[in-house]
């Protein structure tokens, strides 16, 4: 019979007392690592504090601190918070709990590093991610505390440092204050930002930061992309701290703003602080728009602006725009305004406050005249340079209601688009120049015209005190007043033509009124008359009256009206009929 041997382990005890120990020792040294290294998490929590206090030299709080070594060294904790800089002594910070909103809170946040330490450098980290950070920043005048340490500390080695290459943020929420009387706080969403180390290495303090954001800008909505550099940190006040950058906004519809829309694109470049930015840019908006009218046109404009970012006012100095084919530059202020509230007495705001200087060059009045007006063809088209003052209150009314403009034009090569207000023109100028034969049959299309004056844009109302027109053969002096939302006209004044009266009417009459000549004659014109335009755009009334004579045209009764019933005494007929 064969020989039946002993099982190998059997045969090798000593290697089963051998393996069943090593798995002892490997448990105890699992239950040992688990043991140290749950002891260890409050102590990295600890230094995780000490750090941040000795870095802003102020208060800090975190709730609970985690680590694992399934995958690595992996960490996550939460609830972050640092108040603003006190007064200190080293950097031991008082126990009590600073006042106020704290300067810094953060959500949560996480990183990773390899389990490949070395004694005297630090982990290394490739990124820290952080989600709903808040960042409220006090004004420039609470952080004059004592901020820097009675007396210089001693450094204490650190056991264990990191170091991190980005840092990755969602979620972020950032307010700036302000020490100015009836300012609100500037208030920013961040969507996401990411930073690395200027140079390329891990993130230090004091360092500059690289960053790239995508930043929710609340009027016009849109999402702002944004990349430049920040820091180093100003500790004893954060809004000092150096930034610059260059940004895109695009697909920012303007219909937030009530009386316009259009979409907006942008893109610029700034610098500066938080608290004090240089901003310089371009926009486009290839359908701007007043909403109450409806057509649009194409606006680019380049700008240079200061903007004061603790309350969102700007200084424009100067926008060059372009409005269709028209070019103008504006210069002035948009500013916040804010106001109590009745029911809380907390400010809140009230809108925007806009006072600019408008300087118009090379432009035509009908792209102006486009944007306010229902109709796709402007009341008139020409040649326009102009200054004026333009205030655009803030208000729930719309922005054609609340803007104010006063200033002085200037326009040459002046034609309207209305048949009847050109063929009064064009009879005005004929018979000022002595040729009323050719009335009939003049082109009125070939007559052109100028005019200069101040006026007034008000409630949707343009009024004209003291308006020049020239036309060939006669100079008209005019004042009145043109209705923006409804076209209505009402124009009266005097008309200094070159021919006598016997001139301008011409023919059997005009040989009869040759002994009135004199009587006519005034300030070196051969006829002084009054002159009137009055209706509508679409349907206006022009006229020259000598006396009982009326030359002109009348405005054709509304086919939805009923006509007006003749007055008592009515006005004898008019001798002459309309040429």
């Amino acid at each position: 019979m064969a020989e039946i041997r002993p099982s190998f382990w059997r045969r090798n005890r000593w290697l089963k007392w051998l393996a069943s120990t090593v798995l002892v020792l490997l448990a105890a040294l699992a239950a040992v690592v688990a043991v140290v290294f749950h002891r260890a998490e409050p102590f990295l929590r600890a230094r995780i504090i000490a750090a941040l206090q000795d870095r802003f030299h102020a208060r800090v709080e975190l709730d609970s601190f985690h680590m694992s070594l399934l995958h690595g060294l992996q960490a996550e904790g939460h609830g972050l918070r640092i108040w603003p800089p006190a007064t200190v002594e080293g950097v031991n910070v008082p126990p009590a709990q600073q006042p106020g909103d704290p300067l810094i809170s953060l959500d949560e946040f996480s990183f990773h590093a390899p389990l490949h330490y070395q004694s005297g450098k630090p982990f290394h980290i490739t990124v820290v991610k952080l989600q709903g950070l808040d960042i409220h920043l006090p004004p420039k005048s609470r952080f004059h505390h004592a901020t820097e340490p009675a007396e210089k500390p001693i450094p204490t080695p650190s056991l264990i440092s990191f170091g991190v290459d980005k840092i990755e943020c969602t979620s972020a929420h950032f307010v700036l204050e302000t020490s100015k009387p009836g300012k609100l706080p500037l208030d920013f969403a961040i969507a996401s930002f990411k930073l690395t180390d200027n140079d390329g290495g891990s993130i230090r303090a004091g360092s500059i930061m690289r960053f790239e954001s995508e930043l929710t800008n609340p009027r016009p909505v849109g999402i702002i992309h944004s990349t430049g550099t920040i820091g180093p940190w100003e500790v004893s006040d954060p809004g000092e701290s150096p930034v610059q950058g260059e940004y895109t906004f695009d697909h920012a519809d303007l219909s937030s703003f009530k009386g316009i829309a259009g979409i907006l694109s942008s893109t610029g470049k700034y610098q500066g602080t938080l608290r004090d930015l240089e901003v310089e840019g371009d926009t486009e908006i290839p359908d701007f728009r007043l909403t109450h009218f409806g057509n649009s046109l194409p606006l680019h404009t380049h700008f240079h602006a200061k903007v004061d970012a603790t309350n969102g006012d700007t200084w424009l100095e100067p926008v060059v725009a372009t409005l269709g084919h028209s070019h103008f530059t504006a210069q002035g202020q948009i500013v916040r305004v804010v106001v109590p509230d009745p029911a809380t007495g907390s400010l809140v705001s009230k809108g925007h406050d806009i006072a600019l200087d408008v300087k118009i060059g090379a432009a035509r009045i009908e792209d102006f005249l486009h944007l306010a007006s229902h109709t796709p063809t402007p009341l008139l088209t020409g040649a326009l340079t102009m200054k004026a003052a333009l205030h655009i209150p803030p208000g729930p009314a719309p922005v054609h209601e609340r803007l104010n403009l006063k200033g002085s034009f200037n326009l040459d090569q002046v034609y309207f688009t209305s048949t009847k207000i050109q063929n009064g023109i064009t009879q005005l100028s004929l018979r000022g120049q002595g040729r009323p034969k050719e009335v009939k049959s003049a082109d009125p299309d070939a007559t052109r015209s100028s005019m200069q004056g101040d006026f007034t844009l008000a409630a949707g109302v343009i009024t004209l005190p003291a308006l020049t027109y020239t036309v060939p053969g006669a100079a008209i002096q005019l004042k009145g007043t043109y209705g923006v939302e409804g076209g209505a006209l009402d124009f009266a004044g005097a008309a200094k033509l070159d021919a006598t009266i016997s001139q301008i009417v011409g023919g059997v009459t005009g040989f009869l009124l040759k002994p009135a000549d004199r009587y006519f004659k005034k300030d070196g014109a051969g006829t002084m008359v009054p002159i009137h335009i009055s209706g509508t755009r679409e349907n206006p009334a022009f006229g020259v009256e000598i006396g009982g004579l009326k030359l002109g045209t009348k405005a054709a009764p509304a086919a939805d009206k009923p006509a007006a019933p003749a007055p008592s005494n009515p006005a004898p007929p008019n001798p002459v009929p309309p040429s």
